[in-house]
């Protein structure tokens, strides 16, 4: 091998342009300490009134904070670092000799995670590029529904057909329903054009059945007589209180398929197919589930049985495999011989495949995937995000890193050929039983933790603590493509999750100041905050898009006059913040209306969703209430899914956001034409110089909270603000209205 033996698998790359952005934001800062000066020796006399002492200081509040926040963003934004790989060296050194890969798929209910969508995630991801053989995946259903398992029944016949159709073509994507999409006919090639045409024909058929199948929402007999796992439903109450269910459909030690109980042996030699595992853990009324978190866990326990693969991908259920390569991919990170001792897991970002081209709800985490997720890198390693993440089997069940630690590439699990398939299924029951962890470590310190609706940052935190760390990979073909929301109330819901369970940890034990002391670096530490603290970022949003639209009603100046050389800060900040925004935003491959949407999911969220989930935790502090799992619906009606199209926001279903969200928009509409009234009727243009700050922070309130208006007013289909929302935002509003005008 030569010199190419020592040469890494890996390479880093720090980001260009790093003295621009120094001088960037160095000049920021300076703009926010004068406009700190100006709060502080400006502040209003006891003759000015108590009211306009109190809003001024609420002011100066809500600008500290903007101000801490801002700081703690850099930490993530000084020295971002890219990562590239060189597969052809890994291919060269370790072909012979690749690890087992485990691969983990979760789905929760089959009713907002179609069972047609879940298989085909597990499609994309069992044609990896990759030796079949040292394959496995498990399908976690933690519905316990027999319509899922029929759907990977189905999948394991077909997998026979599809999978040689990529190897032999080497197509992208593998999950079928993403491929048949893009490659819309028959292609010029003859061989390939009848193959693809047969295999297409066999994906729709097999398509259709499952669709009926699971629209009549009942397994015909005839079907249920086909594979004597369907028995296993005889003994399920519902999906809260069952036993473990667990079945191989496709056992990767025999090379063949049990899709049918059938045990005459074919003449010609089957081509090698991974192991495919379905598996419903144990669930009772009397013991706690710990949603996704507990359904990984039981998976890390049986896989351990079944195959043991010391690699572990993890991915949602509707995050397909876009890249056939990402396995090896990682592998260049785990394997390299100089750094991958020390890594334990290799994050790719979350992207999507069913955006819009103007992003309308600004789900493409455009800016966090580029930037951000790689500052974390260089930092000391991203945040485990949930999916999409391949991990360490050893760091991942709760081993410590120690400097001399080395990897067993090829450890094996105790599992015999000679065992059967039905006997490994009994013993692994006992693994996904509700009373297996009870007196353990798991959901502690083996596996991923309890006790948090983001569970998975909190594993992140605590592998990196014991001494790992983490890797960052953003290829150029995304390694996972999922579905987005396709409603507002969807993508403020998901949001208020996130933000509820990142503020969670903050106030936890596990916060990265108290849990990561004298662990991972200060400005890891640091760049954890960036997240974990977008709930209390609602405060001030909602202080400063409320209180000094309202105070114009009164003539209470928040701001410098115009005339005033106090402006200039200001103005600067203002201008640069959001001109190297929009300019980073389109660095990362948006265009103008998306940062616009962007902008307007930013305000959206920070006084809806991080309010909600900032509120939540502070009940849940004081014992009021207890932070659930909110499972986010992946399918939508076709009338809903044409305006998402159109790019046309959904609102319908009436909720408190949307209450917050048209009353804001009102206050701030009411407030702005009062404005434009004072200044039109003040003919020496006093009132001009004194509010025009305040007024044009009113109108660009109101500027993007045009859809809202639209939504409320003028739209007549079923998407538009439900009646309801309606007369209460316009009756709170006028009655803020009122108030602000009547005399403290």
């Amino acid at each position: 091998m030569g010199k190419e033996s020592y040469l890494p698998l890996f390479e880093t790359e720090a980001a260009k342009g790093r003295m621009a952005y120094m001088v960037y934001a160095v000049s920021v800062m300076m703009g926010i300490c004068l406009i700190c000066v100006y709060r502080l020796i400006h502040f209003p006399s006891p003759s000015q009134g108590r009211l306009q002492r109190w809003a001024w200081m609420g002011s100066f509040m809500a600008e500290l904070w903007f101000t801490l926040y801002w700081l703690i963003t850099q930490s993530v934004r000084f020295n971002p670092i890219y990562r590239f790989t060189f597969k052809h060296r890994l291919s060269q050194r370790y072909e012979k000799v690749l690890p087992k890969v485990d691969i983990f798929v979760c789905t929760a209910d089959h009713t907002v995670e179609p069972p047609l969508m879940v298989i085909n995630t597990v499609f994309s991801v069992m044609a990896y590029d990759y030796p079949p053989e040292k394959l496995s995946v498990y399908l976690s259903d933690d519905g316990g529904s027999e319509l899922m398992f029929y759907a990977l029944l189905e999948a394991s016949r077909f997998a026979k057909y599809w999978l040689p159709f990529c190897k032999k073509f080497k197509i992208e994507p593998r999950s079928p329903a993403a491929y048949f999409e893009t490659v819309c006919k028959a292609l010029d090639d003859p061989t390939m054009a009848e193959e693809w045409s047969s295999v297409k024909k066999l994906y729709e058929d097999m398509k259709k059945r499952i669709v009926s199948t699971t629209k009549v929402g009942q397994i015909p007999e005839e079907i249920r007589k086909e594979h004597k796992g369907f028995q296993e439903w005889d003994l399920v109450s519902s999906k809260h209180d069952h036993p473990s269910i667990i079945q191989i459909l496709i056992d990767g030690r025999r090379e063949c398929s049990r899709g049918v109980d059938i045990e005459e042996k074919e003449e010609e030699e089957e081509e090698a197919m991974p192991t495919l595992v379905y598996l419903a853990r144990e669930k009772r009324p009397q013991y706690h589930h710990n949603f996704k978190a507990g359904a990984l866990n039981s998976l890390i326990r049986v896989s351990s049985r079944i195959s043991n693969g010391p690699v572990i991908l993890n991915v949602d259920c509707d995050m397909y495999s876009n890249n056939s390569e990402s396995v090896r991919d990682a592998l260049c990170f785990l394997m390299d011989e100089e750094q991958g001792h020390q890594i334990a897991f290799v994050q790719f970002p979350q992207t999507f495949d069913n955006l819009t081209k103007n992003d309308v709800y600004s789900s493409s985490l455009r800016v966090i995937s580029a930037v951000e997720l790689a500052g974390f890198d260089a930092n000391g390693g991203p945040l485990y995000i949930g999916t999409g993440c391949f991990h360490r089997r050893e760091a991942l069940s709760g081993m410590k890193y120690k400097k001399d630690y080395k990897t067993d590439w090829m450890v094996k699990n105790d599992r015999k050929v000679e065992e059967s398939t039905h006997v490994l299924e009994e013993t692994c029951k006992v693994l996904a039983s509700c009373s297996y962890e009870e007196n353990t470590q798991w959901g502690k310190e083996m596996g991923l933790k309890y006790g948090c609706p983001v569970e998975d940052v909190i594993t992140g935190l605590a592998i990196q603590c014991r001494g790992w760390r983490s890797v960052y990979f953003n290829p150029e073909r995304k390694g996972f493509l999922g579905v987005g929301p396709t409603t507002l109330l969807q993508a403020l819901v998901q949001n208020k999750r996130w933000s509820e369970g990142d503020f969670q940890i903050f106030l936890s034990k596990y916060c990265p100041f108290v849990y990561g002391h004298g662990k991972i670096p200060l400005q890891l530490q640091i760049s954890y905050c960036c997240y974990l603290l977008w709930a209390p970022c609602s405060l001030a949003t909602l202080y400063y898009v409320t209180v000094p639209s309202l105070c114009i009603n009164r003539g209470i100046s928040l701001f410098p006059k115009l005339s005033s050389p106090w402006v200039l800060p200001f103005a600067y900040v203002i201008l640069a913040k959001y001109g190297y925004s929009l300019g980073e935003f389109l660095w990362c491959g948006g265009t103008f209306q998306a940062w616009w949407n962007d902008q307007r999911m930013w305000l959206f969220k920070r006084t809806t969703s991080y309010f909600f989930g900032f509120t939540d935790n502070i009940f849940e502090v004081f014992g009021f209430s207890k932070s659930g799992f909110v499972v986010t619906a992946k399918v939508a009606e076709e009338d809903i899914s044409l305006r998402y199209e159109k790019e046309v926001m959904e609102y319908g279903a009436p909720s408190p956001m949307f209450n917050i969200l048209a009353t804001l928009s009102l206050a701030n509409l009411f407030s702005f034409v009062g404005a434009l009234k004072m200044v039109i009727m003040d003919s020496k243009t006093r009132v001009l110089d004194l509010l025009a700050l305040q007024t044009m922070l009113c109108g660009l309130v109101v500027l993007v909270n045009l859809p809202v208006y639209e939504g409320l007013f003028f739209r007549k289909d079923k998407g538009r603000m439900p009646t309801s929302i309606v007369y209460q935002s316009v009756v709170i509003a006028i009655l803020a209205h009122i108030a602000a005008l009547l005399p403290p």
